[in-house]
């Protein structure tokens, strides 16, 4: 299994609780911020770019990468998250 950071930015608030309710979906994820979250999963980058594309439309953002070997952040949501973020990335 590997961690993967997902940003994005979607216009519309219900498409955007749709992508976040996919992302949940996971079963095992962390909100970094309102926009940028993070997934625990088995699939590739561009597998799960693809399944959230579903959720958005052409004009919106997204961005998936594989978490990398060094991390560094302030004021996420909450020291759970943290906690999350220091075991996963």
């Amino acid at each position: 299994m590997t961690c993967y950071i997902i940003t994005f930015e979607v216009a519309s608030p219900t498409n955007k609780q749709k992508l976040k309710d996919e992302l949940k979906a996971h079963g095992y994820f962390c909100p970094i911020n309102d926009n940028c979250w993070a997934i625990v999963t088995d699939q590739k980058a561009s597998q799960i770019r693809d399944k959230l594309m579903v959720n958005i439309l052409s004009s919106d953002k997204i961005f998936v990468i594989k978490s990398g070997v060094e991390a560094a952040w302030r004021n996420v949501y909450g020291q759970k998250n943290t906690d999350w973020l220091k075991e996963n990335l």
